[in-house]
């Protein structure tokens, strides 16, 4: 099998598929789901049967249910988030690396001081102060993550811009945001896109442990964050809920993570050709 005129992996043809499943279970929940989202239809923790395939939760929900109403949730929230932090983290990266040394300076020493700050506790701050709506938790990953991307973008450009491509548009007088666009941008998108997945599977645990210790997603939604606390006390007696939602996190992290590999190799590989 390929893709984009490389031969799949293994490894990248399983990570495809999981993505792919995720996918279509999350964007067909609606349909796919037998009971709705916060529906009560039996006992709490009722072990898996043919009417519940994966059993019910700490108050009765349908868990098959939950996950997928739950995927859609914690998804969207991961997807929306890295792009928002690395529409912001490249412009900052591209912006310090192409101007001159004091915007550099400023907008370096800005992230090293919001990095200094373990991530997890300067969000427990943030979202304590102004409370965890969607908008908030939205905002403040975004702000945290694009530091990340401000730190791999501006040193990709860096070695771009000493480039004879570069300078020869700098001498026919093109602008900053032209060169950025059409010179860095395109040069510097193998590495940030395999970077993107590698974010997309920090944000997605990110979103987990906020919502895990109770200053994310808020119920009565589902996220799968929120479904692993709400139901942790069932392994007392070898419950399986809990488990549930924490397998579909890592199941996930894992298919993107086998497809960022070999998204990687093959750019490896087309790096020493062309060396």
């Amino acid at each position: 099998m390929r893709l984009l005129g490389h031969r799949l992996s293994g490894g990248a043809a399983v990570g495809f598929a999981i993505i792919l499943a995720n996918i279509v279970a999350i964007s067909f929940a609606r349909w796919i789901a037998p009971y709705g989202e916060a529906d009560l239809v039996g006992d709490v923790w009722a072990p898996p049967s043919g009417a519940d395939w994966l059993g019910l939760d700490n108050l009765g929900r349908d868990m098959f249910s939950r996950l997928l109403f739950g995927g859609q949730t914690s998804v969207s929230l991961a997807l929306l988030i890295t792009a928002l932090s690395f529409s912001l983290g490249i412009v900052m990266g591209f912006t310090a690396a192409t101007t001159n040394r004091w915007i550099d300076a400023a907008l370096s020493r800005l992230v090293d001081i919001i990095m200094a700050i373990p991530q997890l506790i300067l969000a427990l701050m943030v979202l304590s102060v102004l409370g965890t709506s969607i908008p908030v938790l939205i905002g403040t990953i975004a702000i945290l993550d694009s530091t990340r991307v401000f730190r791999l973008s501006r040193a990709v450009a860096m070695n771009i811009t000493v480039m004879e491509y570069v300078e020869a548009a700098r001498l026919r007088g093109e602008k900053l945001w032209w060169i950025m666009r059409r010179e860095v941008l395109p040069n510097a998108l193998p590495p940030l896109i395999a970077e993107f997945g590698l974010r997309f599977c920090f944000t997605l645990l990110f979103i987990a442990s906020l919502s895990f210790l109770g200053l994310g997603v808020q119920p009565p939604e589902a996220d799968w964050g929120s479904m692993v606390r709400d139901n942790a006390t069932a392994i007392n007696f070898g419950g399986i809920a809990p488990l549930v939602p924490a397998a579909a996190i890592a199941l996930l992290t894992i298919g993107v993570n086998l497809v960022v590999d070999w998204f990687l190799s093959i750019h490896g590989r087309a790096h020493g050709e062309g060396a």
